[in-house]
């Protein structure tokens, strides 16, 4: 009875400690982030993925709620990753940039609050932060959504696009469906 209950201690103790072992070891998940010129050069050479542009600025707080929460859901994380090359744009960073040989520029670098040019043509000069400009495997845009979304919210809207629905149907026809299937 001992032996039978010792070897169970046993088992339970190696259990844990290979799963305390294997939490160590892995790092949280978090979706993998390019920078834009990088995400034009991986859709060039493998155009299996659509472009995801977060714009944000430093001072904006919904952009940093996006971050710890939305951004931070492993649903989120895992589709995101999968399925787009997700792109982290500074709208006011002073760097130039250059997109398939064109120069964007921060026209007043030195400034605070001065916008880049990618993140204006990015935005249609709507300013809005966040803001989430969704491209297709051409680097071509789809379309700009802005504003801090839930989960809940940005899950229907990742998978619209990602799974090229919007070709298929209009949103608020998807979003009805999506919303049936859960």
């Amino acid at each position: 009875m001992m032996t039978k209950i010792s070897a169970i201690i046993l088992t339970l103790f190696i259990s844990f400690s290979v799963v305390a072992q294997k939490k160590a070891d892995n790092k949280p998940a978090t979706i993998k982030w390019y920078s834009l010129e990088d995400a034009f050069k991986l859709n060039k050479e493998f155009p299996k993925k659509k472009i995801f542009v977060d714009v944000y600025t430093d001072w904006c707080g919904w952009c940093k709620k996006m971050d710890a929460t939305t951004f931070s859901d492993s649903t989120v994380i895992e589709y995101m990753n999968a399925n787009f090359y997700s792109v982290k744009l500074n709208a006011e960073q002073k760097d130039s940039l250059i997109i398939d040989g064109k120069l964007f520029v921060n026209p007043n670098p030195t400034a605070n609050r001065s916008t880049h040019q990618i993140a204006e043509m990015l935005l249609n000069n709507r300013m809005s932060y966040p803001s989430y400009v969704f491209m297709d495997e051409m680097g071509r845009p789809i379309t700009i959504v802005p504003g801090f979304l839930e989960v809940a919210t940005f899950i229907p809207i990742i998978h619209y696009f990602g799974d090229n629905e919007y070709f298929k149907k209009s949103w608020e026809v998807y979003q009805k469906e999506f919303g049936s299937k859960k």
